[in-house]
C-alpha cells in the first residue's frame, strides 16, 4: 500500500522506522516486538513483552488492512488457558481477522471470537479483548470491548486523556464479557469520529497492575493521571514515555506478566486513488499472512 506524503518517524528509545501495512494483509503475533505502522488515516506504535522474556506470551496482537486500505482493524487480546488449546485459539483469531478483513462492522467478528473460545471452555481458554476498526474516509473509529481494560482517548481539542467506555443500557444483560465465559453473551459496538491529532492508547492489564512510588497499584485512575502528565505533542514518544514513567516508579513493573501497549494516532490521510482502483482485483486473491505465534510462550 502506498501512503502519500508520510515521512518515517523515529521512536526515541528504539529508533523505530514506520512501516507501511500492505493491503489485504494481517500482521501480528504474540512475541516480543517494537513496531510502528502507517496506514490510511492512522499511525500505530506497538510494544509487547512476554512474561519472563519468553519467546512469546499470552498477549496476542493483530493489525489488518482491507483491499483498498480504507479499513484498518486492530485487535489486542489477553489470552489465558492451557497449552495447545491456547495456541489453537490464537490461530483461530488470526483466521477470523483474515475472514473479516474487508468487513467494517465488527459485531459478527467479536461474536465469532466468543464462540471459538466457548468451544474451548473445557480447556479453560478465555480472553479479554479490545477490537478497533477504523474507516479512513469518514475517520470513524468503532470499538468493541470484551472485558478488556478501557482504552485511553486523547482529545486533541481538549489536550487531555480520558477513558473511552460504552454506557451500559441494561445492567442485567450479559454483554461485553470476556470471550469464552458466556456463549450467549452479546457484544455491542460504539463509535467516535477522530479528528487529526486524536489518539487511542490500548494496553494489557500489566499496566494498571503496576505499582506507584508508594507500592500501591496504579489502577485505572493512576494510569490516567500518569498519562496526562506526559507530553502528547510527539505521538511516537508516548508508548516509551509510558513505559519509562511506570518503571521509574518501580523497576520491577511490567515484569510480572505479559505487557503490551499500543497507540493509534489519527493523521487524517486517506487511501490513494491507485489503491481504490486496485481493490476489486485484490479481492480475488487470498489475504497475506504476516503472523508469528509461539505455542511454548503462550503457556511457558
Amino acid at each position: 500500500m502506498q501512503i502519500a506524503d508520510k515521512k518515517n518517524s523515529v521512536n526515541s528509545q528504539e529508533s523505530l522506522v514506520v512501516e507501511r501495512m500492505n493491503c489485504m494483509e494481517v500482521w501480528g503475533g504474540n512475541q516480543a516486538v517494537d513496531k510502528a505502522f502507517a496506514m490510511p488515516g492512522l499511525n500505530v506504535w506497538l510494544t509487547s513483552r512476554p512474561y519472563q522474556a519468553a519467546q512469546g506470551g499470552g498477549d496476542v496482537y493483530y493489525i489488518s488492512s482491507c483491499a483498498s486500505g480504507r479499513i484498518t482493524r486492530v485487535l489486542l487480546a489477553d489470552v489465558s488457558g492451557h497449552g495447545a488449546a491456547v495456541s489453537d485459539i490464537a490461530i483461530t483469531l488470526r483466521d477470523l481477522m483474515r475472514r473479516n478483513v474487508n468487513v467494517m462492522n465488527q459485531e459478527r467478528f467479536v461474536a465469532e471470537m466468543n464462540r471459538s473460545f466457548s468451544k474451548k471452555s473445557d480447556d479453560g481458554a478465555f480472553a479479554t479483548a479490545l477490537t478497533c476498526s477504523y474507516f479512513a474516509p469518514s475517520r470513524k473509529l468503532s470499538l468493541c470491548n470484551a472485558g478488556h481494560p478501557p482504552p485511553l482517548f486523547y482529545d486533541s481539542s481538549q489536550k487531555s486523556w480520558r477513558f473511552l467506555e460504552q454506557a451500559v443500557a441494561d445492567e442485567s444483560a450479559i454483554e461485553n464479557t470476556p470471550l469464552g465465559i458466556f456463549e450467549e453473551a452479546a457484544y455491542q459496538m460504539f463509535a467516535i469520529k477522530l479528528n487529526v491529532g486524536d489518539m487511542l492508547l490500548c494496553y494489557s492489564d500489566a499496566l494498571i497492575e503496576s505499582v506507584d512510588e508508594t507500592g500501591e497499584q496504579f489502577g485505572l485512575k493512576g494510569i490516567a493521571k500518569l498519562v496526562n502528565q506526559l507530553d502528547a505533542s510527539v505521538p511516537e514518544n508516548i508508548v516509551p514515555g509510558v513505559i519509562d514513567a511506570v518503571r521509574l516508579c518501580d523497576p520491577e513493573n511490567l515484569k510480572d506478566d505479559d505487557a503490551t501497549i499500543m497507540l493509534l494516532s489519527c493523521d487524517g490521510s486517506g487511501a490513494t486513488i491507485k489503491d481504490n482502483l486496485l481493490a476489486p482485483f485484490r479481492l480475488l486473491r487470498s489475504v497475506k499472512d504476516a503472523v508469528e505465534l509461539k505455542q511454548k510462550a503462550l503457556f511457558p
